[in-house]
């Protein structure tokens, strides 16, 4: 599992950010890639990344401004041209199936496989399988914007195998009665219990990727003990007025949410144009001094879970 920033720009794209999208890879866990908005250009950033539109399987909106949404009409329509004709999620704020239908309609587009769209207007589980689990609150912005919680559920102990032949113990078709910790007789007699052979449960890896917003209790509780939180900082520290005006966080402002939350790791994301790539160790700077696990994102930048 990794997260690729196709865009870390805030408004506009520059020289050198495009705006926001982000893939979440989930290839090995699931066979399928997860976007997170969808600014202009997100397409072409996948081609860069090296990503295929045909292995979407989920996109998420935080909110429909346009640096976050104005990529999405060319997506949806260019994955309609692909061979692969899987279905797709859409999930975004409320206003996002009439964008899809007026466009569609306008450009005289269509789309050659079944759109799934769900219109956020209160929090709750968003998405929920056997493995996964994404949790929507909605933040303060100018607009209703959410983040998102998206939570591996642990994996089961597998069996310690090496210890099983040390103790000489062909399990055959007892593995399955074994690995629930069941209680079994072997063939010579030997009554064993699978737990004394079961390894450690594999915790699920958690993440949360907020919206734009102002510092909000809903932040705090979306990437409480996650072990990656994405926070946009727009502004630096000195700019705070004009960051909450526009219903924006600073660098110190996220930091500060990760610390409240104690998220293991922030990535700090969505950076007003004004400041260059060579600003980045400042603003990252600015964000250490409060949460000292903190990174800054740029374009096609690729992050490990």
């Amino acid at each position: 599992m990794n997260l690729t920033f196709l865009g870390t720009s805030a408004g506009c794209p520059t020289a050198e950010r495009n705006v926001s999208a982000i893939i979440l890879d989930l290839v090995q866990e699931r066979g399928h890639l997860w976007l997170f908005d969808c600014g202009e250009a997100t397409q072409m950033q996948m081609q860069k990344a090296k990503f295929s539109l045909a292995k979407l399987e989920l996109i998420c909106l935080t909110h429909l401004h346009g640096d976050h949404l104005f990529g999405l009409p060319g997506v949806l329509t260019t994955r309609s041209l692909m061979q692969n004709q899987s279905p797709l999620t859409l999930i975004a704020p409320k206003g996002i199936k009439q964008f899809i239908e007026t466009v569609t309609n306008i450009s005289y587009s269509w789309l050659t496989y079944s759109l799934n769209i769900i219109e956020l207007e209160q929090d709750g589980v968003v998405f929920a399988d056997e493995r996964f689990c994404i949790e929507a609150k909605q933040l303060q912005h100018r607009v209703p914007c959410f983040g998102y919680r998206i939570i591996e559920k642990d994996r089961p102990a597998s069996l310690n195998m090496a210890k099983l032949k040390q103790d000489n113990i062909n399990i055959g078709p007892l593995y399955a009665q074994l690995k629930q910790g069941k209680t079994v007789t072997l063939d010579d007699g030997r009554v064993i219990n699978g737990n004394d052979y079961l390894g450690s449960v594999k915790s699920g890896r958690k993440l949360a990727i907020l919206g734009d917003t102002i510092p909000c209790p809903a932040s705090i509780a979306l990437a409480k003990n996650v072990d990656v939180m994405v926070h946009e900082a727009t502004q630096e520290h000195a700019l705070e007025a004009k960051a909450s005006d526009r219903g924006h966080s600073t660098t110190v402002q996220a930091a500060t949410i990760a610390k409240q939350a104690h998220a293991k790791r922030l990535i700090i994301t969505h950076i007003s144009p004004r400041y260059s790539l060579k600003d980045s160790t400042r603003l990252v700077n600015e964000a250490k001094t409060v949460f000292t696990n903190t990174e800054i994102a740029c374009d096609l930048a690729k992050f490990e879970l």
